[in-house]
């Protein structure tokens, strides 16, 4: 008996000890993610020959605040490395704020491997010539550049380079992936409907190379973008943009860096601990205080006491009519109608980052924009990196349309896809299926995927595409103040650089957000210093998004994205295509610029 005492004790004793393990453990990871999801920066003072440095070495998402914070609060909680994410929103500020404050003598720019598209590069690059015509300095250093760091980097007074390094200097190009012999492999047949002659989505399902339409309208956005990035670094590093084309056919990034040095890509061929002492003689040999990201966010002006809101509008990622990450109409349009209704907001910015999505969550925010502005409150679109179809779906009835002139817009288009698994489940795995019904179509969705079309069936699902494809541009026709017959001729699912949109009508003119802030505000008579912009949506509770961060699919699908990376998002849309068939706006999101 006294044994068994002693085994039970031992026992209770251990599960005592395991219980309190676990739990220290829990609250050891609660207490680091509350601390790192603490979205409020601390007050910052600055001392004297303040130097801010931006690192480039990470993704730059329109703000911070998003799920992304999270799950890198829980990586880092658990001992993992995670890519560091920026806020836009953040870098722009904290650049105009380096501009004015007289305790910042410059910004040192430290290169690395920046995820962002170049239309997001120029938001930056822009600030960043603005912020030299305060006379302050700009240093940039890079191991390496990538053709986006280089570009930003081009501005600086300075730009110097690891001994070892390389620029990246190799023009522009657009890798699609097609999956169709995969398909074919598996015995998956996708079946497609759509509307436009350049509605590229489609294509990596049902083809192996790019279209001609496709591979026409790629050439020419290209060519737009890459125009754009030669003539600036032209200006700012004073080379010929004949002498850039030569240097890209050269792939400058396999030559040695004494060519980039040659060449006038770069200006000094440093270790970085030597490019301290470089600041240091631009800060009159005073010693310098490097302020970071985090710290610069805790530098910013005195609150206005202003009642009169200028409502900034975040809608980025792709459109869906539920779920968790990007812009959800269940969810976006309350925020919406609660501006809508809210008195002290006077104008709205919508800020788009979107290649489109579902066609009937993007009708209903385009419905929710219209009542914003039946509100009286003037619109103003400002896009980013895409606002494409359904992303321009969504923009199109605003005041005002700003774009910078690498965004990706236009795609007026209408597209739906059904996965036929009948080959892959009954001919090949052994699947049968069998059921009863009341009527005839009563398992029309069974039908398409499991068993074969019928003629009725893909007429109705091309009628409805149809449908959808007029709603599309006589919402744009009417927004834009011209006929739908005018949108027809520039739609048919093509998409369209910023500059090229401006021609024909689609954007009102090239700027950056804080443009778009500005024609908000002269929109709704706002006095300059009148006003103070305000974000949406707000932030969830921490508790929530801590329940998110911990949710279990949510996890196996944020690391499924970065183990599958660019194929993550074939993945993504075969599970909702299996999920219900769908009408789509969007365009070819597998797209990448490099």
């Amino acid at each position: 008996m006294k044994d068994f005492w002693k085994i039970t004790g031992a026992t209770l004793v251990g599960l005592f000890i395991f219980m309190f393990v676990r739990l220290f453990f829990f609250f050891s990871v609660l207490g680091s993610l509350l601390s790192s999801m603490d979205s409020s920066s601390p007050s910052t003072v600055l001392k004297a020959h303040s130097v801010y440095r931006l690192d480039f070495d990470g993704q730059i998402k329109e703000r911070i605040g998003g799920d992304d914070d999270y799950y890198s609060a829980l990586g880092q909680a658990m001992g993992k490395s995670e890519m560091s994410v920026y806020g836009l929103n953040d870098i722009l500020e904290n650049i105009r704020m380096a501009k004015v404050n007289d305790k910042i003598d410059g910004i040192y720019l430290h290169g690395g491997q920046l995820q962002a598209g170049f239309a997001t590069c120029q938001e930056i690059r822009n600030a960043l010539l603005d912020f030299k015509e305060s006379g302050k300095f700009i240093i940039a250093y890079g191991d390496g550049f990538t053709q986006s760091t280089y570009y930003v980097a081009s501005v600086a007074d300075r730009i110097c380079m690891e001994p070892t390094g390389s620029v990246d200097w190799r023009g522009l190009s657009a890798t699609i992936q097609f999956n169709k012999r995969v398909l074919d492999k598996l015995g998956v047949n996708i079946q497609v409907f759509k509307v436009g002659t350049y509605k590229s989505a489609v294509e990596p399902y049902i083809l192996t190379k790019m279209s001609d339409a496709n591979r026409e309208q790629m050439s020419v956005l290209l060519s737009d973008v890459w125009t754009g990035i030669t003539a600036a670094v032209s200006e700012s590093r004073s080379l010929s943009v004949d002498k850039l084309q030569l240097l890209a056919d050269r792939n400058m990034g396999f030559e040695s860096e004494q060519e980039s040095l040659k060449e006038g890509l770069i200006d000094t061929l440093v270790y970085e601990q030597q490019v301290d002492s470089i600041i240091k003689l631009c800060c009159d040999n005073q010693k310098v205080n490097f302020v970071s990201y985090s710290q610069m966010n805790g530098v910013r002006d005195k609150a206005s006491k202003t009642k009169n809101n200028i409502a900034v509008i975040y809608a980025e990622g792709e459109i869906s009519d539920s779920g968790t990450s990007g812009i959800v109409s269940d969810k976006l349009t309350p925020v919406i109608g609660d501006i809508a209704k809210d008195d002290n907001v006077k104008a709205v910015v919508l800020r788009v980052n979107s290649p489109g999505g579902s066609a009937s969550a993007s009708e209903k925010i385009w419905y929710a924009i219209k009542l914003i502005k039946e509100a009286g409150k003037p619109v103003v679109v400002s896009m980013g990196d895409y606002a494409a179809s359904g992303g321009y779906y969504i923009s199109c009835n605003a005041d005002y349309i700003i774009a910078q002139p690498s965004t990706l817009t236009g795609s007026i288009g209408i597209f739906g896809l059904i996965p036929n698994f009948s080959s892959l489940l009954v001919d090949k795995v052994g699947f049968d299926f069998d059921g009863v019904k009341t009527n005839r179509n009563s398992d029309v969705e069974q039908q398409m995927t499991l068993g074969k079309m019928t003629y009725e069936q893909a007429d109705q699902m091309q009628r409805n595409v149809e449908r959808g494809y007029d709603l599309f541009t006589r919402r744009c026709a009417d927004g834009r103040h011209t006929s739908q017959d005018e949108i027809k001729k520039i739609a048919e699912g093509r998409v369209w650089s910023g500059k090229r949109a401006i021609e024909l009508g689609l954007v009102d003119s090239i700027g950056s957000i804080n443009d778009a802030i500005c024609k908000a505000a002269e929109l709704a008579e706002l006095a300059d210093g009148d006003y103070k912009t305000v974000a949406y949506p707000k932030p969830e509770s921490t508790l929530t998004r801590l329940m998110k961060a911990f949710d279990t699919e949510a996890l196996i699908d944020r690391y499924a994205e970065k183990t599958l990376g660019e194929a993550y998002t074939t993945a993504k849309t075969l599970k909702q295509l299996n999920t219900k068939p769908s009408i789509e706006a969007r365009m070819e999101h597998t797209i990448t610029i490099r």
